[in-house]
């Protein structure tokens, strides 16, 4: 008894001690940051409230939280709503998506759309799956066939944390999807996977690089030998930052991203605004034609829109220098479309929503004959089954999604992207973060979500009475005028007809059939 009361005596003393040593250091510290405030001359509010000042800070940090949470309805946080997110996360634990008592999406808003359900929707018995879409059919000596429809987007090793790049590669193998690398260069971590693999060729062309940044076909060559990468891709830009390359922050640059894109370790890896051998149409077809002839495999180019009329001298200039100068797919990402990092200028008012390009892109591919040789990806916050259904029936073979996935790897939207401080260690290479992210257990996920992705998808094109999500198109689709009133797609932006003089071009039928012949 007498030890127990010795021991809270002596428990209560040095807590005493303790409480007035942390009281001290704090009166310290307040006296030190008052002293500093004070005398600085770069922040008013400091200098003007000294010490309370400092909150500031402190609140701006932690609002995008408490707005995330308390404050922001269903429908209104941005980029992504609570509504949105809350469909992915649970498509990804394959738990239940159904809601009740009613949508808290405004079905009224100009400009949004809704889909027409059929009177005798296709049945369950009688739904098919997505058919085989053949990607470089025409061109590539090593054509790519796939049945997917909804892929992973481009999304760096450096900007996302090994543990993400497993799960994810992981996960696409299992859902019997593509990964895109992104213009990091391939990492170990995106073959270990076993998925089918898109090698994305940046202004900087990371992993295809000489010592002076020049494109090297002793590397594309080398790349290409793995039966995993399936097609090449030319970033020529994205939605978030139009007109300029990609950002990584030097302290996300470490030791083994530096090997993989062949940089200076610790140094800011930023690329240059475009392509320094890439400064026309012309160039780019004849890049698009190098690296097939190089790899034997398909080859497209990724680009926010921002001039139409690019795609009108691109496809003239197609048909004068043949079908071996073709591109295989164009990727047309929007506006809103997501970064690590980005100037938020080029971010909030620079390029075309994906609305307005994918269709209008479809519609100058399809008028110059050109859409059985060229394929579209559509990209650009397609993270739930509407937004990629719209994108089907404007026109696109393909839907890749980069932030969905993430939300399917844990995201909480917490935008420290362009730190190394993601606390759920998908875009830190902090190894206590990391530590978070089991590839293992999130592969699941992801390939979950894609899955989930896919039958949303599926659903809405039953409900419309055809079989498969490729079959919807423009009629299946109404745009909302006004509270009273919207219009079918179709009608406000028809699929043109192919020019008369476009029809059966001999110069591409001339070429497809030595090229099978070839094959063969």
């Amino acid at each position: 008894m007498d030890f127990l009361s010795s021991l809270a005596t002596l428990t209560i003393h040095w807590a005493a001690l303790l409480f007035v040593f942390i009281l001290f250091v704090a009166l310290i510290s307040v006296v030190v940051m008052y002293w500093v405030d004070t005398h600085q001359t770069t922040h008013t509010i400091r200098r003007n409230y000294p010490v309370v000042g400092r909150f500031r800070y402190l609140f701006e940090h932690l609002g995008e939280f408490f707005r995330q949470y308390f404050f922001a309805m269903d429908r209104e946080e941005l980029p992504f709503n609570r509504a949105e997110r809350s469909w992915a996360y649970r498509a990804a634990k394959k738990v239940d998506t159904t809601i009740a008592f009613g949508s808290t999406r405004s079905l009224e808003t100009p400009g949004d759309i809704f889909f027409l359900n059929c009177a005798f929707p296709t049945l369950d018995e009688d739904a098919a799956q997505p058919k085989e879409v053949c990607i470089g059919e025409y061109t590539a000596k090593i054509p790519y066939r796939t049945q997917s429809v909804v892929n992973i987007s481009g999304m760096s090793f450096g900007a996302l944390s090994k543990p993400a790049v497993q799960a994810l590669s992981k996960g696409a193998r299992k859902a019997g999807i593509w990964m895109n690398t992104g213009e990091g260069g391939l990492s170990p971590y995106h073959l270990e996977g076993g998925c089918d693999l898109v090698f994305q060729i940046g202004t900087a062309k990371y992993g295809v690089r000489n010592h002076e940044g020049h494109l090297d076909d002793a590397k594309l060559v080398s790349l290409a030998e793995h039966q995993n990468v399936r097609m090449f891709e030319i970033k020529m830009s994205q939605g978030a930052k139009p007109g300029k390359g990609g950002m990584l922050p030097g302290a996300k640059v470490t030791e083994e991203i530096a090997h993989t894109r062949g940089i200076p370790v610790g140094q800011d890896s930023n690329s240059p605004n475009g392509h320094t051998d890439i400064k026309s149409i012309d160039d780019l077809l004849n890049m698009v034609h190098h690296v097939r002839k190089v790899t034997s495999k398909p080859v497209g180019f990724k680009m926010v829109v921002g001039d139409l009329m690019f795609f009108e001298k691109m496809c003239e200039l197609i048909h004068k220098k043949g079908i071996d100068y073709c591109p295989d797919f164009i990727t047309i990402d929007s506006s809103d479309g997501g970064t690590g990092a980005a100037p938020q200028p080029l971010m909030d008012y620079v390029g075309m929503h994906l609305r307005e390009s994918l269709p209008a892109v479809v519609n100058v591919v399809t008028a110059y004959g050109l859409r059985r040789y060229i394929k579209i990806i559509a990209s650009g916050k397609l993270i739930v089954p509407g937004k990629a259904a719209w994108a089907l029936s404007a026109g696109a073979d393909f839907v890749v999604s980069a932030r969905g996935f993430l939300f399917s790897l844990g995201c909480i939207q917490a935008l420290q992207c362009n730190k190394n401080t993601c606390p759920t260690g998908i875009t830190t290479h902090n190894p206590d973060l990391q530590r978070g992210l089991v590839a293992a257990e999130k592969s699941e996920r992801v390939a979950n979500y894609a899955e989930e992705l896919l039958h949303g998808i599926g659903m809405i094109a039953h409900s419309c009475g055809v079989k498969e999500p490729r079959e919807l198109n423009r009629s299946h689709v109404r745009i909302i005028e006004n509270q009273s009133r919207s219009q079918l797609f179709s009608d406000v932006n028809p699929m043109p007809n192919i020019r008369p003089e476009y029809i059966d071009t001999v110069a591409f039928q001339d070429s497809a059939v030595s090229l099978e012949d070839r094959i063969q």
